[in-house]
Order: C-alpha cells, then structure tokens, then sequence
C-alpha cells in the first residue's frame, strides 16, 4: 500500500513549533475555565458508554445505527462501571470535565461542564488508510460527519459553538494497525493527519473555534511491546506521526487564522510516569494484573497473582492504561488548558 507524494498536503515553513511553549500559550485565546462543554472525538482512549451507544464501544449509535433524532440524543446518559471504558474506571475526558465520574447514569446536560462524547473504541481515521476494526466501527472521519447530521443541530441550539471546546485524540489504532505497512511512514503519517485536518476542518465550517489535539502516548511501551526487541510500533514511528500531528496543527492554525488549535504533548507527560512511576504513586509500568476485568478486581486483586492494586499499574490491560493514570493526565491537562 503506496501513497503518492501528490497527496501530501503541502506544509508551510515549520519553524521551531514546541506545543508547550510560551509562544504557542500566549496566542491561546480560549480559557478552558469559561468553557461550558468538551465535545470529544477518538477511539477507545476517550469512548464513554452511553444509554444509547453500543455496548463497550461508543455513547451513540454505530456505523449500522448511524442516524439518531434528538430525543435519542437528549435523554442519553453517561454509564459509569467497571465496563463503561476501556480503562476499567473514568477516562481523561470524564476526569477533565468532571461529568460522568460518579458510579451510575448521568446526563450530559446536568453536568457544570457538559461532556458530549462522540469516540468509537476501536476507530481509525478514515478506511482511505486502515480498514474497519468491525463493521460497525465508526472511523473519525465518519464520527465527525454524524455529529454534523445529527448531532450539531440539536446541541447548538444551546451550546454555542463559542463555548464548546472540540477534543481530538485519534492515531492510536492507525499507528498500531499500519505498523508493518511497506510505506514511506512520514508521508503515510502526513496523510493521515491531513485527513485528521480535513475533518476537522468540517467542525471548523460549523462554527467551532477552539481545538485540543492530543498526541500519541509512547506506544512503543507497552506491555507487548517491552517484551520484544521489535516493537510494532517502534518509538520513531510514534515520534514521526506525532511532528506530522503537530506540523498540521500549526498550519491549520495558520491558513484558518482565527482559530485556537492546541495539541497536548501527551507522550511526554505519560514518558514521564513511565521513567519515574514512583512520583505518580505508580509501582508497576512493564505488564498488567491479569485479573484487570474481573469484577471483584478492585479488592480481590491478590486472587490474580497480582501483588498490588489495580490503580498501583501504568496499564490496564495490553493496549490501555490505567483510570488511575488517566486522571493524572487529565489533571497535568487542566493545568496546562489554564495556563
């Protein structure tokens, strides 16, 4: 599978960009404090079950239910168990927003941040690059045109697009899924960000202003991946998706002029609790309790063969980290939306 060099979005001069420097946070103009909703978008790293959603892959519908009317929308409600994310507990977004974080049902529209989740476990970009995990995974480009039909129209009627802030964290599958690819991986990479922009973009001609971008986490340190000599991905492919990712959000922010595009350097916060676990209260980063999705894990987690508690490992599983470190991120991501 080849891609033409035509292809490649043609990138303007990328002069020292660095996503968390004090050039790039002076010309942020939203304040996260003043936003009243997190529209989300990904795969299973920022899914939430809904009411509505398909079980143990998104908060509404699926690619065969893909339309919805507004009532379906409206009295939707964020599940929160064990099983409600791929992450056995509350994701970033739920920690970020503070909205769906108690055990049990609850509405977007009560919370004082409201969070509208529209990820699918599972997604890639768009099925131009990787095929469909299953026939009913809805890829990013497609989660993005179903909130267009369906979901727009009914939350902007009272979420102003102004105070709504548009997150992103897509990449993960894509870079998993193409990683034995025979390709050129920069310009496969810059294609698939391209495309991520070309959505994005259609989010942008709605109205939205203001964009996270997240970055990918060190893939190359998982589980499986830290048991092998030959990790797929290997950390220079993380490391080319992640400057395609940032040198599109820098010309994005550039040719649109009035929008406020931020991408979180995820992979340096989550190398960070990777190198030194024990400031994170974390004492396992190299594998996973076996036992991750029983239902008695929580206090019978020594029943596993595992010597400590869940919340005590980086990952949750062979693909997936820990509630645990998910709100630490989203704690480091407050504070860096903030300023």
């Amino acid at each position: 599978m080849l891609w033409a060099p035509e292809l490649m979005l043609t990138l303007l001069p990328f002069a020292a960009y660095n996503t968390a420097s004090p050039i790039s946070r002076a010309r942020d103009k939203f304040d996260w404090s003043s936003q009243r909703a997190l529209i989300a978008f990904g795969d299973s790293y920022t899914y939430v079950q809904g009411t509505h959603g398909l079980q143990n892959y998104s908060f509404i519908g699926d690619q065969l239910n893909f339309a919805y009317d507004a009532q379906t929308l409206l009295s939707n409600k964020i599940v929160q168990n064990q099983t409600a994310s791929a992450e056995g507990g509350p994701n970033w977004v739920e920690y970020l927003t503070k909205c769906g974080l108690q055990p049990g049902l609850t509405s977007p529209k009560h919370c004082k941040k409201q969070l509208w989740d529209f990820a699918f476990a599972g997604a890639d970009i768009s099925t131009e690059y990787t095929p469909l995990h299953h026939n009913f995974t809805v890829s990013l480009v497609n989660q993005i045109t179903q909130f267009k039909s369906y979901a727009a129209p009914v939350l902007q009627q009272f979420l102003p697009p102004s105070q709504s802030l548009v997150a992103v964290w897509i990449g993960i599958n894509d870079v998993g899924d193409s990683s034995k690819y025979a390709v050129d991986f920069p310009t496969f990479y810059a294609n698939l960000t391209r495309t991520l922009f070309t959505s994005v973009n259609e989010l942008y001609d709605l109205g939205y202003r203001s964009f996270l971008v997240m970055n990918l986490p060190p893939l190359d340190r998982t589980p499986g991946n830290q048991a092998t000599s030959t990790p797929h991905p290997n950390a220079t492919q993380v490391a080319w998706y992640n400057d395609a990712l940032a040198e599109k959000a820098e010309l994005f922010r550039r040719v649109k002029g009035d929008v406020e595009v931020r991408v979180f350097d995820a992979h340096a916060r989550l190398s960070a609790m990777l190198d030194e676990p024990g400031e994170y209260g974390i004492v396992n980063t190299t594998n996973f309790c076996a036992g991750y999705d029983q239902p008695d894990i929580e206090t019978n987690y020594r029943a596993y063969g595992c010597p400590t508690p869940l919340e005590t490992y980086f990952w949750f599983n062979s693909g997936h980290m820990t509630s645990h470190v998910h709100r630490i991120l989203a704690a480091e991501l407050e504070d860096w939306l903030q300023g």
